[in-house]
């Protein structure tokens, strides 16, 4: 229902829009099954009304797409479905925790997760260095390879600071699996920004680095956390509209929400994000970040107030499928102009 200004609504006005009840008959797609969903009530309308955000700014041609994910999301098994919206141009900025990279690049080394329970002997699994993700497992002993790696490329870069997108391209080019997040990234100039790196196998891994570089009496390469605010900003600027999708919640999403107040702070002219879409597990009465509300954030002038939003409470590898596929479906990747981002160290030389 729509209330104009200064109209006080009738009975009528409160039920003109009936719910039409799912026919599975009709569903042939998950964008049917999607379609249907719009007109449902409850966390099946509002995954669906995520992806009607969705493709709102992925059909918006001066919208740069921002995805911000947390969460367990490859041992979750969307390692693929992440990498998808990056392959169709459904997203343009990726900003995600460093465990999400971490996991997808040990699985570009051919590695695996394995099936487990949440009931498994958990002193037994750690006598075989598996380590347990509520019902997945991951293999310590081959994560002990990727560290050692990980060290060992930080250990022949120039030792100057690197911003996390610059380190992610580095560490994506050196594989070649075209289900891989990380690799995709890279190839397609897709800008990668992790802000809580150190939080993370790949920050354990450059630790590693640090001391031995130490120990040697050499410079170690560092991770400039305040140069990825400067260079996601750059492309915050550059954009004449921008929308966000966000996994689960965490650092990724105030770290691109932000991006508005920094530019703000920087003296550039006022420009909220446009769209916002989420799935997430919380909720906003405990106060957190992870599930505030958009409208809580137009507060801080992070969402524009005449921004398209929309929120669901759903898990991750239930929800996220779900909306990817309907936008796969749809084909507004097809028709989008993938953005390109040209890079001279820190500073964003173009963008288009």
């Amino acid at each position: 229902m729509v209330v104009k200004k200064g109209h006080r609504p009738s009975k009528k006005d409160f039920t003109s829009v009936p719910i039409e009840h799912l026919d599975l008959e009709k569903v042939r797609t998950v964008k049917d099954l999607v379609e249907g969903m719009k007109r449902t009530s409850f966390q099946s309308r509002t995954i669906a009304l995520v992806a009607s955000v969705c493709e709102n700014m992925a059909t918006d041609p001066q919208c740069t797409i921002f995805l911000g994910a947390a969460g367990a999301l490859i041992p979750g098994g969307l390692r693929k479905v992440l990498r998808d919206l990056v392959e169709h141009s459904l997203v343009d900025v990726v900003v995600t925790t460093g465990a999400i990279a971490y996991h997808d690049w040990y699985e570009a080394h051919g590695f695996r997760h394995w099936a487990t329970t949440p009931d498994a002997d958990d002193i037994l699994l750690r006598e075989h260095m598996l380590d347990r993700v509520y019902d997945t497992l991951a293999d310590e002993d081959l994560f002990r390879e990727c560290d050692d790696e990980i060290a060992s490329i930080a250990d022949n870069l120039e030792p100057r600071p690197y911003s996390s997108r610059e380190f992610l391209e580095i560490l994506g080019k050196k594989y070649n699996d075209p289900n891989s997040l990380v690799c995709t990234c890279a190839k397609r100039g897709v800008p990668y920004f992790i802000p809580a790196l150190n939080d993370s196998s790949i920050g354990i891994a450059l630790t590693k680095h640090y001391v031995g570089r130490r120990k040697a009496g050499k410079e170690p390469m560092r991770i400039d956390p305040i140069r990825d605010n400067w260079e996601i900003t750059q492309i915050k600027v550059k954009s004449p509209r921008t929308g966000v999708f966000y996994i689960s919640g965490g650092t990724p999403k105030n770290y691109i929400s932000q991006t508005e107040i920094i530019q703000e702070v920087l003296g550039y002219p006022e420009n909220p994000h446009m769209y916002a879409a989420q799935i997430t597990t919380d909720v906003p009465n405990w106060g957190g970040l992870s599930g505030c509300t958009f409208e809580e954030s137009q507060s801080w002038g992070k969402f524009h107030r005449d921004a398209k939003m929309a929120q669901a409470i759903v898990e991750a590898t239930i929800g996220v499928p779900l909306v990817a596929a309907y936008l796969m479906q749809s084909g507004v990747g097809a028709k989008r102009k993938r953005r390109t981002f040209k890079w001279n160290r820190d500073t964003l030389v173009s963008a288009a």
